[in-house]
Protein backbone atom coordinates (compact mmCIF):
# COMPACT_ATOMS: atom_id res chain seq x y z
CA UNK A 1 0.00 0.00 0.00
CA UNK A 2 2.71 2.41 0.81
CA UNK A 3 4.56 1.58 -2.14
CA UNK A 4 1.77 2.28 -4.32
CA UNK A 5 0.88 5.19 -2.86
CA UNK A 6 4.68 6.20 -3.36
CA UNK A 7 4.51 5.47 -6.90
CA UNK A 8 1.21 7.70 -7.47
CA UNK A 9 2.94 10.86 -5.36
CA UNK A 10 6.22 10.14 -7.76
CA UNK A 11 3.70 10.32 -11.15
CA UNK A 12 2.48 13.09 -9.88
CA UNK A 13 5.09 15.25 -9.37
CA UNK A 14 6.81 14.04 -12.49
CA UNK A 15 3.26 15.26 -14.65
CA UNK A 16 3.08 18.48 -12.55
CA UNK A 17 7.40 18.93 -13.47
CA UNK A 18 6.67 18.44 -17.15
CA UNK A 19 3.56 20.35 -17.48
CA UNK A 20 5.17 23.70 -17.58
CA UNK A 21 4.82 26.44 -20.26
CA UNK A 22 6.42 29.78 -21.14
CA UNK A 23 3.96 32.90 -21.81
CA UNK A 24 5.13 35.28 -24.39
CA UNK A 25 3.64 38.66 -24.09
CA UNK A 26 2.29 37.92 -20.56
CA UNK A 27 0.46 41.29 -20.13
CA UNK A 28 -1.07 40.59 -16.80
CA UNK A 29 -1.29 37.05 -17.06
CA UNK A 30 -4.57 36.13 -17.76
CA UNK A 31 -3.29 32.84 -20.00
CA UNK A 32 -1.51 32.03 -16.97
CA UNK A 33 -4.66 32.21 -15.09
CA UNK A 34 -6.54 30.19 -17.24
CA UNK A 35 -3.88 27.62 -17.39
CA UNK A 36 -3.19 27.06 -13.73
CA UNK A 37 -6.56 25.40 -12.60
CA UNK A 38 -5.00 22.12 -14.15
CA UNK A 39 -1.80 22.24 -13.31
CA UNK A 40 0.12 23.52 -15.92
CA UNK A 41 2.98 25.37 -14.33
CA UNK A 42 4.54 28.62 -15.59
CA UNK A 43 8.50 28.64 -15.94
CA UNK A 44 9.14 32.07 -17.79
CA UNK A 45 6.74 34.86 -18.39
CA UNK A 46 7.67 37.74 -21.25
CA UNK A 47 6.55 41.37 -21.77
CA UNK A 48 8.22 44.45 -22.44
CA UNK A 49 5.27 46.83 -20.39
CA UNK A 50 6.35 47.88 -16.86
CA UNK A 51 2.98 48.79 -15.79
CA UNK A 52 1.90 45.13 -17.39
CA UNK A 53 4.54 43.72 -15.08
CA UNK A 54 3.19 45.76 -11.79
CA UNK A 55 -0.06 43.97 -12.14
CA UNK A 56 1.32 40.70 -12.98
CA UNK A 57 3.57 40.26 -9.98
CA UNK A 58 0.99 41.89 -7.66
CA UNK A 59 -0.42 38.29 -8.56
CA UNK A 60 2.25 35.74 -9.55
CA UNK A 61 5.74 35.32 -8.33
CA UNK A 62 8.14 37.87 -9.45
CA UNK A 63 10.62 35.40 -9.82
CA UNK A 64 10.05 34.79 -13.49
CA UNK A 65 8.99 37.78 -15.13
CA UNK A 66 11.73 38.91 -18.20
CA UNK A 67 10.68 42.76 -18.67
CA UNK A 68 12.33 42.90 -22.37
CA UNK A 69 11.49 42.84 -25.92
CA UNK A 70 10.50 39.81 -27.47
CA UNK A 71 12.92 40.29 -30.49
CA UNK A 72 15.98 40.50 -28.81
CA UNK A 73 16.52 36.78 -28.82
CA UNK A 74 19.60 36.23 -27.09
CA UNK A 75 18.52 37.69 -24.00
CA UNK A 76 15.06 35.90 -23.99
CA UNK A 77 16.59 32.47 -24.48
CA UNK A 78 19.01 32.90 -21.59
CA UNK A 79 16.07 33.51 -19.18
CA UNK A 80 14.69 30.01 -20.16
CA UNK A 81 16.55 27.21 -18.44
CA UNK A 82 14.86 24.36 -19.91
CA UNK A 83 12.66 23.23 -22.67
CA UNK A 84 8.70 24.00 -21.66
CA UNK A 85 6.08 21.64 -23.46
CA UNK A 86 3.87 24.39 -24.32
CA UNK A 87 4.52 28.05 -25.05
CA UNK A 88 1.68 30.75 -25.63
CA UNK A 89 2.04 33.80 -27.65
CA UNK A 90 -1.00 36.77 -27.45
CA UNK A 91 0.97 39.10 -30.05
CA UNK A 92 0.00 42.69 -30.29
CA UNK A 93 -2.84 42.95 -32.33
CA UNK A 94 -3.36 47.08 -32.87
CA UNK A 95 -1.95 46.72 -36.36
CA UNK A 96 -4.37 43.73 -37.47
CA UNK A 97 -7.23 45.26 -35.98
CA UNK A 98 -9.27 48.42 -37.67
CA UNK A 99 -7.08 50.89 -35.56
CA UNK A 100 -4.22 49.32 -36.69
CA UNK A 101 -4.63 51.01 -40.12
CA UNK A 102 -3.82 47.62 -42.39
CA UNK A 103 -0.65 47.99 -41.50
CA UNK A 104 -0.91 44.11 -40.37
CA UNK A 105 2.34 41.76 -39.57
CA UNK A 106 3.99 44.76 -41.01
CA UNK A 107 3.02 46.98 -38.06
CA UNK A 108 5.67 47.83 -35.16
CA UNK A 109 3.40 46.03 -32.90
CA UNK A 110 1.77 42.70 -34.50
CA UNK A 111 5.50 42.42 -36.29
CA UNK A 112 6.60 41.14 -32.77
CA UNK A 113 5.27 37.47 -34.04
CA UNK A 114 8.29 37.44 -35.84
CA UNK A 115 10.14 37.79 -32.80
CA UNK A 116 8.26 34.86 -31.05
CA UNK A 117 8.56 32.14 -33.61
CA UNK A 118 13.01 33.50 -34.04
CA UNK A 119 13.24 32.75 -30.28
CA UNK A 120 11.02 28.80 -30.94
CA UNK A 121 13.22 28.74 -33.84
CA UNK A 122 16.22 29.34 -32.16
CA UNK A 123 15.61 26.26 -28.85
CA UNK A 124 16.18 23.78 -31.48
CA UNK A 125 16.43 20.38 -30.75
CA UNK A 126 14.22 21.37 -26.68
CA UNK A 127 11.33 23.40 -28.75
CA UNK A 128 7.79 23.29 -27.22
CA UNK A 129 5.93 20.25 -27.96
CA UNK A 130 2.87 22.43 -28.17
CA UNK A 131 2.04 25.91 -29.20
CA UNK A 132 -0.85 28.25 -28.09
CA UNK A 133 -0.94 31.61 -30.57
CA UNK A 134 -3.81 34.35 -29.52
CA UNK A 135 -5.29 37.45 -31.60
CA UNK A 136 -7.93 39.46 -32.45
CA UNK A 137 -10.43 38.29 -35.66
CA UNK A 138 -8.83 41.11 -38.06
CA UNK A 139 -6.15 38.27 -38.34
CA UNK A 140 -8.39 36.27 -40.74
CA UNK A 141 -8.86 39.19 -42.76
CA UNK A 142 -5.85 41.29 -42.76
CA UNK A 143 -4.45 41.39 -45.97
CA UNK A 144 -6.80 39.48 -47.09
CA UNK A 145 -5.77 36.60 -45.26
CA UNK A 146 -2.53 36.50 -46.00
CA UNK A 147 -0.95 37.45 -42.90
CA UNK A 148 -2.90 34.72 -41.13
CA UNK A 149 -1.26 32.62 -43.70
CA UNK A 150 2.34 34.02 -43.15
CA UNK A 151 2.05 33.19 -39.33
CA UNK A 152 0.80 29.42 -40.29
CA UNK A 153 3.46 29.02 -42.98
CA UNK A 154 5.85 30.11 -39.98
CA UNK A 155 4.73 27.96 -37.78
CA UNK A 156 4.58 25.28 -39.98
CA UNK A 157 8.11 25.76 -40.58
CA UNK A 158 9.09 24.98 -37.27
CA UNK A 159 8.17 21.55 -37.17
CA UNK A 160 4.71 22.40 -36.12
CA UNK A 161 1.34 20.64 -37.29
CA UNK A 162 -1.53 23.02 -36.86
CA UNK A 163 -5.48 23.93 -36.33
CA UNK A 164 -7.24 27.07 -35.65
CA UNK A 165 -10.44 27.76 -33.92
CA UNK A 166 -12.65 30.86 -33.00
CA UNK A 167 -14.04 31.53 -29.41
CA UNK A 168 -16.23 34.25 -28.06
CA UNK A 169 -15.63 34.80 -24.68
CA UNK A 170 -19.79 35.40 -24.31
CA UNK A 171 -20.14 31.89 -24.11
CA UNK A 172 -18.93 31.82 -20.56
CA UNK A 173 -19.12 35.75 -19.60
CA UNK A 174 -20.92 38.56 -20.60
CA UNK A 175 -18.69 39.95 -23.36
CA UNK A 176 -18.93 39.77 -26.48
CA UNK A 177 -15.52 38.52 -27.33
CA UNK A 178 -14.21 36.80 -30.21
CA UNK A 179 -10.26 35.73 -30.71
CA UNK A 180 -8.49 33.39 -33.14
CA UNK A 181 -6.56 31.06 -31.67
CA UNK A 182 -3.91 28.53 -33.32
CA UNK A 183 -3.11 25.22 -31.68
CA UNK A 184 0.56 23.85 -32.92
CA UNK A 185 1.67 20.19 -32.13
CA UNK A 186 5.24 19.73 -32.87
CA UNK A 187 5.77 16.85 -35.58
CA UNK A 188 7.93 14.66 -32.91
CA UNK A 189 4.70 14.33 -31.23
CA UNK A 190 1.77 14.95 -33.58
CA UNK A 191 1.20 10.73 -34.36
CA UNK A 192 -0.05 10.41 -30.65
CA UNK A 193 -2.77 13.11 -30.91
CA UNK A 194 -4.89 14.54 -33.08
CA UNK A 195 -6.92 13.90 -36.41
CA UNK A 196 -4.31 15.07 -39.27
CA UNK A 197 -5.88 16.52 -42.75
CA UNK A 198 -5.74 13.62 -45.50
CA UNK A 199 -5.40 15.83 -48.94
CA UNK A 200 -7.28 14.04 -51.67
CA UNK A 201 -9.33 12.10 -49.85
CA UNK A 202 -12.95 11.62 -50.39
CA UNK A 203 -13.59 10.95 -46.83
CA UNK A 204 -10.78 12.55 -45.00
CA UNK A 205 -11.84 12.46 -40.92
CA UNK A 206 -10.12 15.95 -40.78
CA UNK A 207 -12.57 17.53 -42.87
CA UNK A 208 -15.44 15.19 -40.58
CA UNK A 209 -13.90 16.72 -37.78
CA UNK A 210 -13.82 20.50 -38.96
CA UNK A 211 -17.69 20.76 -40.73
CA UNK A 212 -18.86 19.29 -36.92
CA UNK A 213 -17.05 22.07 -35.43
CA UNK A 214 -18.33 25.05 -38.17
CA UNK A 215 -19.29 27.28 -34.85
CA UNK A 216 -16.12 27.45 -33.80
CA UNK A 217 -14.60 27.09 -36.91
CA UNK A 218 -16.45 30.12 -39.11
CA UNK A 219 -16.27 29.74 -43.13
CA UNK A 220 -13.64 32.09 -43.49
CA UNK A 221 -11.04 30.30 -41.06
CA UNK A 222 -12.07 27.09 -42.99
CA UNK A 223 -11.53 28.74 -45.90
CA UNK A 224 -7.94 30.15 -45.10
CA UNK A 225 -6.93 26.71 -43.83
CA UNK A 226 -8.45 24.34 -46.61
CA UNK A 227 -6.22 26.81 -49.25
CA UNK A 228 -3.14 27.42 -46.96
CA UNK A 229 -0.50 25.15 -48.13
CA UNK A 230 2.28 24.71 -44.77
CA UNK A 231 4.54 22.20 -45.01
CA UNK A 232 3.48 20.02 -42.32
CA UNK A 233 -0.25 19.70 -41.92
CA UNK A 234 -3.60 20.95 -40.55
CA UNK A 235 -4.79 19.10 -37.74
CA UNK A 236 -8.56 18.63 -36.11
CA UNK A 237 -7.56 18.99 -32.41
CA UNK A 238 -10.33 18.06 -30.05
CA UNK A 239 -12.07 21.24 -29.41
CA UNK A 240 -15.57 21.20 -28.50
CA UNK A 241 -18.06 23.47 -29.09
CA UNK A 242 -19.24 25.53 -25.61
CA UNK A 243 -22.90 24.47 -24.86
CA UNK A 244 -22.89 26.79 -21.81
CA UNK A 245 -24.55 30.32 -21.06
CA UNK A 246 -23.36 33.34 -19.80
CA UNK A 247 -25.42 35.09 -16.86
CA UNK A 248 -26.46 38.48 -17.55
CA UNK A 249 -24.45 41.32 -17.72
CA UNK A 250 -26.59 43.02 -14.60
CA UNK A 251 -24.69 39.98 -12.05
CA UNK A 252 -21.25 41.75 -13.47
CA UNK A 253 -22.02 45.54 -12.26
CA UNK A 254 -21.78 47.42 -9.45
CA UNK A 255 -25.22 49.52 -8.35
CA UNK A 256 -25.22 50.58 -5.44
CA UNK A 257 -24.48 54.66 -4.34
CA UNK A 258 -21.22 54.71 -3.88
CA UNK A 259 -19.84 54.06 -7.48
CA UNK A 260 -19.07 57.63 -9.71
CA UNK A 261 -22.46 57.96 -11.43
CA UNK A 262 -22.11 60.99 -13.35
CA UNK A 263 -24.12 64.23 -12.31
CA UNK A 264 -27.12 65.19 -14.56
CA UNK A 265 -25.05 67.27 -16.68
CA UNK A 266 -22.54 64.45 -17.76
CA UNK A 267 -25.86 62.42 -18.36
CA UNK A 268 -27.62 64.25 -20.10
CA UNK A 269 -25.16 65.23 -22.58
CA UNK A 270 -24.44 61.79 -23.79
CA UNK A 271 -28.48 61.12 -23.46
CA UNK A 272 -28.47 63.80 -26.46
CA UNK A 273 -25.58 62.03 -28.50
CA UNK A 274 -27.78 59.35 -28.19
CA UNK A 275 -29.97 58.46 -31.72
CA UNK A 276 -33.47 58.86 -32.23
CA UNK A 277 -34.06 55.11 -32.24
CA UNK A 278 -31.91 54.84 -28.87
CA UNK A 279 -33.61 57.67 -26.89
CA UNK A 280 -36.59 55.91 -27.55
CA UNK A 281 -35.46 52.79 -26.13
CA UNK A 282 -33.89 54.53 -23.14
CA UNK A 283 -37.39 55.93 -22.61
CA UNK A 284 -39.39 53.24 -23.02
CA UNK A 285 -37.40 52.00 -19.70
CA UNK A 286 -37.93 54.76 -17.74
CA UNK A 287 -41.33 54.63 -17.74
CA UNK A 288 -40.95 51.09 -16.53
CA UNK A 289 -40.83 52.29 -12.33
CA UNK A 290 -40.85 48.15 -11.62
CA UNK A 291 -37.69 46.86 -13.45
CA UNK A 292 -33.82 47.39 -13.49
CA UNK A 293 -32.25 47.42 -16.84
CA UNK A 294 -28.60 47.17 -16.95
CA UNK A 295 -26.45 47.99 -20.30
CA UNK A 296 -23.27 49.49 -21.80
CA UNK A 297 -22.65 52.84 -24.06
CA UNK A 298 -20.20 52.72 -26.68
CA UNK A 299 -18.93 56.50 -28.13
CA UNK A 300 -18.39 56.29 -32.04
CA UNK A 301 -18.22 58.24 -34.75
CA UNK A 302 -21.47 58.23 -37.26
CA UNK A 303 -21.62 60.68 -39.85
CA UNK A 304 -19.76 62.87 -38.23
CA UNK A 305 -21.16 63.34 -35.27
CA UNK A 306 -20.06 61.39 -32.07
CA UNK A 307 -23.25 59.23 -31.24
CA UNK A 308 -23.81 57.44 -27.42
CA UNK A 309 -24.65 53.41 -28.79
CA UNK A 310 -26.36 51.83 -26.44
CA UNK A 311 -26.89 47.75 -25.28
CA UNK A 312 -29.25 46.17 -23.71
CA UNK A 313 -29.02 42.66 -24.42
CA UNK A 314 -27.26 41.48 -21.43
CA UNK A 315 -24.19 41.19 -23.22
CA UNK A 316 -21.17 44.17 -22.77
CA UNK A 317 -19.18 45.16 -25.59
CA UNK A 318 -15.57 44.09 -26.11
CA UNK A 319 -13.19 45.65 -23.56
CA UNK A 320 -10.73 47.61 -25.04
CA UNK A 321 -7.79 49.53 -23.83
CA UNK A 322 -8.28 52.97 -22.83
CA UNK A 323 -6.64 54.98 -25.35
CA UNK A 324 -8.95 58.10 -25.43
CA UNK A 325 -12.93 58.52 -24.21
CA UNK A 326 -14.20 56.18 -27.17
CA UNK A 327 -12.73 53.18 -26.02
CA UNK A 328 -14.02 53.29 -22.61
CA UNK A 329 -17.18 51.29 -21.74
CA UNK A 330 -19.61 53.42 -20.16
CA UNK A 331 -22.24 51.47 -17.66
CA UNK A 332 -25.86 52.84 -18.41
CA UNK A 333 -28.62 51.81 -15.35
CA UNK A 334 -32.20 52.58 -15.44
CA UNK A 335 -33.67 51.70 -11.81
CA UNK A 336 -37.37 52.22 -11.70
CA UNK A 337 -37.42 55.18 -13.82
CA UNK A 338 -34.04 56.43 -12.54
CA UNK A 339 -31.07 56.95 -15.29
CA UNK A 340 -27.70 56.57 -13.96
CA UNK A 341 -24.49 56.56 -15.95
CA UNK A 342 -20.68 55.91 -15.14
CA UNK A 343 -17.66 54.71 -16.41
CA UNK A 344 -16.73 51.05 -16.35
CA UNK A 345 -14.68 49.88 -13.19
CA UNK A 346 -11.51 48.20 -13.64
CA UNK A 347 -13.24 45.51 -10.77
CA UNK A 348 -16.18 45.39 -13.43
CA UNK A 349 -13.11 44.99 -16.21
CA UNK A 350 -11.82 42.34 -14.06
CA UNK A 351 -14.93 40.48 -13.62
CA UNK A 352 -16.04 40.52 -17.37
CA UNK A 353 -12.60 39.01 -18.36
CA UNK A 354 -13.09 35.91 -15.75
CA UNK A 355 -10.83 37.26 -13.09
CA UNK A 356 -13.45 38.78 -10.49
CA UNK A 357 -10.39 38.45 -7.40
CA UNK A 358 -7.80 39.76 -9.57
CA UNK A 359 -5.53 42.30 -7.14
CA UNK A 360 -5.81 45.42 -8.72
CA UNK A 361 -2.86 47.83 -8.03
CA UNK A 362 -1.44 51.39 -10.07
CA UNK A 363 -4.11 53.73 -11.40
CA UNK A 364 -7.62 52.85 -13.06
CA UNK A 365 -6.69 53.28 -16.98
CA UNK A 366 -3.72 50.91 -16.35
CA UNK A 367 -6.00 48.11 -14.80
CA UNK A 368 -8.15 49.05 -17.28
CA UNK A 369 -5.19 48.82 -20.15
CA UNK A 370 -4.24 45.36 -18.70
CA UNK A 371 -7.91 43.79 -18.78
CA UNK A 372 -8.74 45.13 -21.55
CA UNK A 373 -5.26 43.75 -23.89
CA UNK A 374 -5.78 40.20 -22.09
CA UNK A 375 -7.77 37.03 -22.72
CA UNK A 376 -10.86 36.21 -20.85
CA UNK A 377 -9.48 33.75 -18.74
CA UNK A 378 -12.70 30.70 -19.22
CA UNK A 379 -11.71 31.07 -23.06
CA UNK A 380 -7.97 29.68 -21.98
CA UNK A 381 -9.70 26.92 -19.26
CA UNK A 382 -11.82 25.85 -21.96
CA UNK A 383 -9.02 25.48 -24.16
CA UNK A 384 -6.96 23.46 -21.83
CA UNK A 385 -9.58 21.43 -20.88
CA UNK A 386 -11.09 20.30 -24.50
CA UNK A 387 -7.48 20.86 -26.21
CA UNK A 388 -4.12 21.00 -24.57
CA UNK A 389 -4.55 18.94 -21.55
CA UNK A 390 -5.88 16.06 -23.68
CA UNK A 391 -2.80 16.37 -25.83
CA UNK A 392 -0.48 16.51 -23.15
CA UNK A 393 -1.69 13.37 -21.99
CA UNK A 394 -1.72 11.60 -25.51
CA UNK A 395 2.51 12.25 -25.57
CA UNK A 396 3.19 12.92 -21.79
Amino acid sequence: MKLATEAKATATRSTERDKSFCEFFAGIGLVREGLKTSGWRCVYANDNDPKKQQLYEAHFSADHFHLEDVRDTDRVLAEIAKSPTLATASFPCIDLSLAGWGRGLHGNHSSTFFGFSNAIAAMSRRRPKLLLIENVNGLLTSHDGKDFQAVATTLASLGYFLDSFVLDARFFVPQSRQRVFIVGVHRSVVKQAPVVRSNGSALDPWRASIDRTAKVRPKRLRQLMESTEIETGWIATPIAVPDTEAAHLRNYIDLDDTQDWWNKAQVDKHYEMMSDLHKSQVNAMMNDQNAIHVGTIYRRKRYGKTRAEVRFDGIAGCLRVPRGGSARQIVIVIDQGKLGIRWMSPREYARLQGAPDFPLVGRPNQQMAGFGDAVCVPVIEWIDKHVLSPIYESIA
